[in-house]
Order: C-alpha cells, then structure tokens, then sequence
C-alpha cells in the first residue's frame, strides 16, 4: 500500500484555473476561452482570455458600484483599503509563491509583496487628507464664498503593468479607488496570477462588489472595446507601447476620457503620491451667496 502511494508522486499536476472577477463574484469568461502562461515553456496556469461582453460586463458592474463607494466617507474608504493591505500581509507566503512561479526569485517576490502591503497603507492614509491639499477658498470680486473640492471621475480603465504584475497594479489601483472612483483592470498578460489572486483577497476586505474589477487577456484584442465605451470615464495605461496610446488618445476623444500614460519604477518612493490620486478626479467650484449683515449685527 504505501508502495502505491509513493507512486503517486510522479502524477501530473492539476494547474490551477483563475476566473475572472466582476461585480464582486469569480465568473468564467463568456466566450469560454483560456490561454496558459509560460514560464521556461512550460504552462503554469489557466487564465480566462476575457472579450469584448467581458469588458461590457465588468464597466456595468462598475458604473453600478461607484455612486455608492463615493458616497462613503473618505475614513471609510481609507479602513478598506487598510483592510487590504492586512489580508495581503496575512496571504503573503501565497503571494511570494505565485511570483516565484511567475519567475521571480525569492528576494524579488517578498520584496514586491511587502512594497504592495506597504502602498496600500500609503494610499489608505491618503484618503481622507487629499482635499485638503488639492482643495481652496478662492478670492473673489463679490459677495460670496468661493471653494474648489476635488470629485472623483467616475469609472476609470486600468491597463496594469506587464513586468510589476502585483504592485505595478497596486500603485494605481489604490490611488484610483482612494478618491471614489471604481475601476476595471487589464492584468498582466503574461503574469497575471498574481492579480486574479488579489482580487480573491478583496472579495473578503470589504470591498463592495463592483469597486474593482479584475479581467485576463489580450489587450491587442479589447483595447478598441475599452477605450471607445461611452461609461469610461478615465484610462490609465501602464505599458511601454507608444503606437497603442496614441490609438487610445484618439478613441478617447470620443466621450472625452482622460488618459493618463504612466512610465514609473514602482519600487522607487517617488512612485508613490497623492498627485495620482488627483490624476483621476475632477474639480467642482461652488459659489455660495454671503448674507449681509445688518448694522446692527444681525442677520435677520
């Protein structure tokens, strides 16, 4: 009997399948396609090659999800962000063996686990301090007062990093939703488990369903579908392809999207700021009318 068993050891192994992640659930892609990563030649994985109805979905659950997150308060917003970066702490062993398959050394994988944990706290002390450095009382030539806040954007297309297949998502992701905004994020084609593997971690941090939503695949395939949608208001592309932002930039223009193109070393400090979390908002002025005051000192 325990000759059977060790026989055992010579199986095949099961690679693990990753869905994608819309609106808060692990669906597969509608088209029912995959594609494995490679690593030294050999497959490591099955990941879904996600479609144009993919892409659809995931912007819809995103539109549904963002009036209510940035109705939250920014103290909220920041405990759920801070609450990621607990469950990355406590799944790091996972995450350092999902980047080590991927092709990582050991160093270099806990290295980006820990930048990641570290970034999300950055971006969670953030939350509820931005305004008061990006927002004014503005000086004005009548009676009124005059005030410059800062509103999120609305649902912003994420085109993670091919190389920083955790933190290069990370250092957007979080500056992204910090303000209240949602998003929808192309992972890594080439290493992407690491991105369907966080997105599991905040399936359990709070995150309401629809806040972020993570999809696999081919961005030669769905960048067409992603930059001409109407309900995108924002995209932020990390990936040294000049030819392909210039296509976005022009389909872009469509609804007026922002795009923003990002060439940063993510390990580096200066990678982290809040001025990324102002790339993605807007400003509103309000203009509200003073009471004058009698000369008796009142108002009324």
């Amino acid at each position: 009997m325990a000759k059977d068993i060790a026989s055992t050891n010579s199986r095949l192994q099961v690679a693990k399948t990753y869905k994608l992640y819309i609106g808060g659930a692990f669906p597969r892609t509608e088209s029912g396609r995959s594609y494995s990563p490679l690593v030294n030649g050999k497959p490591i994985a099955n990941m879904c090659l996600a479609s144009r109805k993919d892409v659809r979905n995931a912007i819809v659950a995103a539109r549904g999800a963002q009036a209510g997150w940035a109705s939250r308060s920014a103290y909220n917003r920041s405990q759920i962000l801070y609450r990621i970066g607990e469950m990355l702490e406590g799944r790091t062993e996972q995450f350092v063996a999902e980047l080590r398959l991927m092709g990582g050394s050991e160093k270099q994988a806990r290295g980006e686990v820990e930048m990641s944990i570290d970034r999300l706290v950055y971006y969670a002390g953030w939350c509820d301090k931005y305004q008061q450095v990006f927002s004014s009382v503005n000086p004005v030539a009548s009676s009124h007062f005059n005030f410059s806040v800062l509103e999120p954007m609305g649902v912003v297309f994420v085109v993670a990093s091919e190389e920083s297949s955790l933190l290069g998502l990370v250092s957007l992701v979080a500056p992204v939703v910090a303000s209240g905004n949602t998003c929808v994020v192309l992972a890594s084609n080439s290493q992407p488990l690491a991105a369907i593997t966080l997105s599991e971690v905040m399936s359990t941090s709070d995150v309401p369903g629809g806040v972020v939503n993570m999809l696999t695949g081919s961005l030669s395939e769905l960048v067409q579908h992603f930059s001409r949608h109407l309900d995108v208001n924002a995209i932020a592309f990390n990936r040294d392809l000049p030819d392909v932002v210039v296509d976005i930039q022009k389909a872009a223009a469509g609804n007026l999207k922002r795009v923003r193109c990002y060439d940063l070393d993510w390990a580096k400090d200066d990678s982290q700021s809040p001025w990324l979390i102002q790339d993605f908002c807007e400003v509103k002025t309000t203009w509200h009318p003073i009471e004058k005051i009698s000369e008796a000192g009142s108002g009324y």
